[in-house]
């Protein structure tokens, strides 16, 4: 089984912000690979399904913390637990300010960066989960970035932000299967966009 847990705040008037770019991904894999209903598990909303791989189907468990996007760990902690699985097994799915809009980069391990839904999981299940990145680009003002994240996307940016979705979406069973790195090329193959962010000159 794998877990993908996306990132978000659970109140209606968060929907549409950037912060909450991982339950869309979550709501968009929910549509594609018809999941069972969301249903309240793990301190969040889950459902299960199933991806079909080269090697054979792969049982899914997707969730959307309830716990707020700063206290995410403790969702994703509780239905690892539960299905005696290892953070290998998890995927988090969260939006990045440090990649241009559009980019999607996955990692394994390593640091928060200053996010404290990754600092939140980390702290429950340890450093070695697997993530995956979503650009939504940088205010370009330290200032700004958390009015920034907690406001909609505009409509324009959906120009991108969609297809990259559905890019997430139908790539998935290479991330199913373990190939991080041809889900990241097939996404970026699937949904092209510029490295360089118009608001700051460099990318992680």
């Amino acid at each position: 089984m794998l877990i993908l847990a996306g990132f978000g705040n659970p109140e209606a008037k968060y929907e549409k912000n950037r912060h909450n770019v991982g339950f869309m991904a979550m709501d968009a894999i929910a549509r594609k690979w018809s999941t069972g209903p969301w249903r309240a598990r793990f301190q969040g909303l889950a459902c299960e399904g199933q991806v079909s791989t080269a090697g054979g189907a792969v049982k899914l468990l997707l969730l959307k913390p309830k716990t707020y996007y700063n206290e995410s760990g403790r969702a994703v902690g509780e239905a690892m637990k539960f299905f005696k699985l290892t953070p290998a097994d998890v995927i988090v799915f969260h939006d990045e300010i440090d990649l241009a809009p559009g980019r999607f980069r996955m990692k394994s391990g390593g640091g928060a960066a200053g996010n404290n839904g990754i600092r939140s999981v980390t702290s429950q299940i340890g450093d070695t989960f697997r993530r995956g990145r979503i650009g939504v680009g940088h205010p370009g003002d330290k200032s700004m970035v958390m009015p920034y994240v907690l406001g909609d996307f505009h409509k324009i940016e959906h120009q991108w932000l969609d297809p990259m979705l559905d890019a997430i979406t139908d790539a998935l069973p290479f991330a199913a299967a373990g190939d991080d790195e041809r889900y990241q090329a097939e996404v970026l193959r699937l949904a092209p966009a510029p490295k360089a962010d118009p608001r700051r000159k460099t990318e992680d």
